[in-house]
């Protein structure tokens, strides 16, 4: 195997962060044409195409996502190596891209990421969104990573891979009761305001069907969508808030809410999602072997 060529690589660096080949010719004194040929001759060495365009933009394949990384990696161990003769050394960090859903609980969206939290030599990028762009950027190779409390839809063609990573019980909390007074599910439920995530949780589907058996109407005070709100809202106001335990875990252990019963034969179930690659991120592999024993791969 020939050694790589990094006049190659840098001209595909170049390419790669302006997203243009025209831009990137511009930057560096070339003809496009000269260009593109310098990228093609690095595309051939590595046996995989780097780009791919859709519509007039160039998009990173996966094997160029990869390549960038490794790309800024060499060319960042430059700049250290400059820095560290200058008496300013730095160190290198592996990179991993997290897409987390806005609504997902950040307790658990920490405890998923916690063995990586903290070191030197890593890198951890969390970006929030929905569902639909989340999966967009994954598809795109822009993440890595998907955490959420669904499963991603998938088909005979899909390349993405849903891992259960825990399923935790649901339960009603509050703020202490001063009379000691013990909630009776579901009948109290007919005079007990709540605080409820929205119509579009999974959670509340299973929890609106057991009251609908039950012929119950609530009493809802609030719906909403963002775990991080329900959980303000259950500490502000009076009445109980449907919500996993891990969501409201300080609050729990310092006694401001107490659990006032679990909902029966509902939990919230929470996925990393992934797309089937050829080369892995190895934080990423480190961080689903630990989950294994807890969940599974649909």
């Amino acid at each position: 195997m020939r050694d790589l060529n990094f006049n190659h690589l840098r001209y595909f660096w170049a390419v790669a962060h302006e997203g243009s080949l025209t831009r990137a010719a511009q930057h560096m004194n070339l003809s496009q044409s000269a260009l593109s040929v310098q990228i093609q001759k690095l595309e051939h060495q590595m046996g995989h195409p780097l780009f791919e365009r859709v519509g007039k933009k160039l998009v990173l394949t996966e094997a160029g996502q990869i390549a960038l990384d490794y790309a800024d990696t060499v060319f960042k161990a430059g700049d250290e190596l400059m820095s560290t003769l200058r008496g300013r050394p730095t160190a290198s960090r592996q990179v991993l891209r997290v897409g987390a859903l806005t609504t997902l609980s950040r307790n658990f969206q920490l405890e998923f990421l916690r063995p990586l939290v903290g070191r030197s030599d890593v890198e951890l990028i969390v970006r929030s969104g929905n569902m639909r762009d989340l999966l967009a950027q994954l598809e795109a190779h822009a993440i890595d990573v998907v955490l959420a409390n669904s499963a991603a839809p998938r088909d005979a063609r899909s390349a993405l891979r849903n891992h259960l990573l825990n399923a935790q019980p649901v339960s009603l909390v509050g703020r202490p009761r001063s009379d000691g007074r013990v909630l009776n599910f579901p009948d109290d439920l007919r005079s007990e305001p709540l605080l409820l995530p929205s119509l579009d949780s999974d959670i509340r589907v299973a929890f609106d069907r057991i009251l609908e058996m039950a012929g119950i109407r609530p009493v809802i005070l609030a719906e909403v969508d963002d775990m991080a709100m329900l959980r303000l809202m259950a500490r502000e106001r009076e009445g109980v808030a449907l919500v996993p335990p891990i969501v409201v875990r300080d609050e729990l252990e310092s006694g401001i809410l107490v659990e006032h019963c679990r909902i029966p034969e509902v939990t919230e179930s929470f996925y990393a999602i992934i797309q089937k690659r050829r080369f892995p991120n190895a934080l990423l592999s480190e961080l689903l072997a630990r989950g294994e024993t807890v969940g599974g791969v649909e």
